[in-house]
């Protein structure tokens, strides 16, 4: 791959590859694991203070193209929408959120393609996130078309092409990567490839050697189906917190209650913190429900993330030590606070000193 270094800070993708410095780090990229990039130092923009140990989140790396229509869809023909070209992906919107809660250090492993690579670095960087990606030479970054209702409900449908997202492999795994983190976060899409299958056993394995605590989210009732529940509740063995969605939680248990899912659940993984979207989150531990966590009223505009912002949140509260009730709280406050704004990253600080979500494209 050429080197050169990687121009440009606005939001548009940036084609450029190789060594460089990017959004205050500095970067090497190419076909294996990229260095680690220096970040500057970060505040969160609220939450909770600091804890020991950062977070490393392994998952994906995604281009998000949101379409927000007022229904319904008109089949054959055009339907007037607002298009917007915005940084997504699960895995990447976890460690933001993480990162805007209040985690000083959060860490982010995932594959994009060349083309977008600079402009997903600049992205993270400017949430506070030390990306870690990994170039693949071949395959483009992931993209995924959000459709979104603009009605009450603020509904959304994916149309996904994985890409690069789903061709992190073995090799791009290096328990090096752990140093420093207190907890490893693990996204579902890992499990819908096998390439991203052999990473999530060796980062789980290197985890559990050092005593790092391991947490999932399923991230796809759609893929969770194809894959098989048997099998996912099989691979994830040895994860320590599992995250799943209402449908997600009663899809792996065959139960239309979610708190009776989340119960079950938790008989196989220690801790399960099932999201209930607009009735707030269930709190069980090793076959007993211990709470139910009320959402946070918030007035919809785009429902895409809210479960990302809830994990990241979580995730930030927990590292601090506090019990995994008033990290759900943190959660709730998180995922109102995503749903209010469109995109799926949390606002950051403009040039003026305001809130932004996000740099956007509109197409």
């Amino acid at each position: 791959m050429s080197g050169g270094r990687a121009r440009g800070g606005g939001g548009e993708p940036n084609a450029s590859t190789g060594a460089g410095e990017v959004g205050g780090l500095d970067v090497v990229r190419g076909e294996g694991r990229a260095a680690v990039g220096r970040a500057r130092g970060h505040e969160g923009a609220e939450g909770v203070p600091e804890g020991r140990g950062g977070l490393l989140v392994v998952g994906d790396v995604v281009t998000d193209v949101v379409a927000r229509y007022r229904g319904p869809l008109a089949v054959g023909t055009d339907t007037a929408a607002v298009v917007r070209r915005m940084p997504g992906g699960a895995g990447a919107n976890v460690a933001c959120w993480a990162a805007h809660w209040g985690c000083g250090d959060v860490r982010m492993l995932g594959r994009v393609g060349v083309a977008e690579a600079a402009w997903h670095e600049r992205e993270l960087a400017r949430c506070g996130v030390r990306p870690q990606l990994v170039v693949d030479p071949q395959a483009p970054t992931g993209t995924v078309i959000c459709l979104v209702d603009s009605g009450a409900a603020a509904e959304r449908t994916f149309l996904t092409d994985s890409g690069a997202a789903l061709r992190l492999e073995a090799g791009d795994w290096s328990e090096g990567l752990l140093d420093g983190v207190g907890r490893l976060h693990l996204s579902g899409y890992l499990l819908f490839a096998a390439t991203g299958r052999e990473v999530f056993r060796a980062a789980v394995a290197s985890a559990r050697a050092r005593g790092v605590p391991v947490s999932l989210d399923p991230a796809s009732a759609g893929f969770l189906a194809e894959l098989g529940t048997r099998r996912f509740l099989e691979l994830v063995a040895g994860v320590d917190v599992l995250l799943p969605s209402r449908d997600e939680a009663c899809l792996l248990t065959g139960r239309a209650d979610t708190a009776e899912a989340a119960v079950e659940l938790s008989r196989r993984i220690p801790v399960v913190i099932a999201k209930d979207g607009p009735q707030g989150a269930l709190v069980a531990r090793e076959g007993t429900l211990l709470a139910r966590v009320p959402a946070v009223p918030a007035r919809l505009h785009d429902t895409t993330g809210a479960g990302d912002a809830f994990t990241g949140a979580f995730l930030a509260t927990l590292l601090t030590g506090a019990t995994p009730e008033a990290a759900a709280t943190e959660g709730c406050r998180a995922g109102a606070r995503a749903v209010e704004e469109v995109g799926a990253r949390p606002p950051v600080k403009g040039s003026g000193g305001s809130d932004v979500k996000g740099r956007t494209t509109v197409l």
